[in-house]
């Protein structure tokens, strides 16, 4: 290494993590998967886990995932990745597994699965991804949709009435006995990138020690979904979802000290 690299490498503040393939993400402009992915990656990579990972894609805009992080990777069947997750770690209990999901894959189709593996308290990290809306299938009404907010089959709003309640899955899974940690994250700021890798990495670190399942929700935009700009779509975020999903720590216990 030359005088010139010497000096570039000393004023590097941020480079690409290795793990993250050079592969073109098929994310829309603006989305918050990206970011997330980057995180999952630099946690990884810090913990030099690259060798025993196995990450759980899902179905939906996550669905390639696993062309993206260059670890092992179990592409599940639509809402079934906890239950796959489950399998993975009892069958690989050195192995740091992981599920990455949406909310129509985590809160609709797969309500069972996640309920179910959580309350026994699997030892694997569910990395949840809620953007209120289902983003890769047309834009429509998602469990976690917001009352008013207006979707593809809710065009005049969603209304408790007709189309139910939205579904904080993330307090409900809170409230068993099987889940050790669960938070609720955001990453339209540098500082909440922050906080999102922390909890990240602490949700890891419980799956490594045997501590039980761990939840990250991460709430996010989806500016195509939601007919805006990046920057709009992150300004709605804080004001209209932020209210009914308030970021910070759901549940920590003892287990994880």
């Amino acid at each position: 290494m030359n005088t010139d690299d010497i000096k570039r490498a000393e004023n590097v503040v941020c480079s690409k993590p290795r793990l993250l393939n050079d592969n073109n993400m098929h994310y829309c402009p603006g989305c918050s998967h990206g970011v997330v992915h980057r995180l999952v990656a630099e946690v990884i990579e810090e913990m030099e886990a690259e060798h025993i990972a196995i990450g759980i894609a899902p179905v939906g805009c996550a669905v390639f995932a696993y062309n993206y992080i260059d670890i092992d990777w179990i592409e599940a069947a639509h809402g079934r990745a906890p239950a796959v997750a489950t399998a993975a770690k009892r069958l690989n209990p050195d192995r740091l597994v992981f599920t990455y999901q949406g909310d129509g894959d985590l809160a609709a189709i797969g309500t069972a699965e996640t309920i179910h593996a959580a309350n026994r308290g699997e030892n694997i990290a569910i990395i949840f991804i809620n953007n209120a809306i289902y983003g890769m299938t047309g834009g429509q009404m998602a469990p976690t949709t917001l009352e008013g907010m207006k979707t593809s089959t809710t065009p005049y709003g969603r209304r408790a009435d007709l189309n139910g309640h939205p579904l904080r899955i993330t307090e409900l899974l809170a409230q068993l006995p099987g889940t050790c940690y669960v938070t609720r994250q955001s990453v339209h700021t540098p500082a909440t990138v922050r906080k999102a890798k922390a909890a990240i990495r602490r949700a890891f670190e419980n799956s490594m020690n045997g501590r039980g399942t761990s939840v990250v929700e991460i709430v996010s935009t989806c500016n195509s979904g939601w007919k805006m700009s990046p920057d709009k779509a992150n300004r709605w975020m804080v004001d209209n979802m932020f209210p009914f999903y308030p970021p910070g720590d759901l549940k920590t216990t003892d287990q994880e000290k």
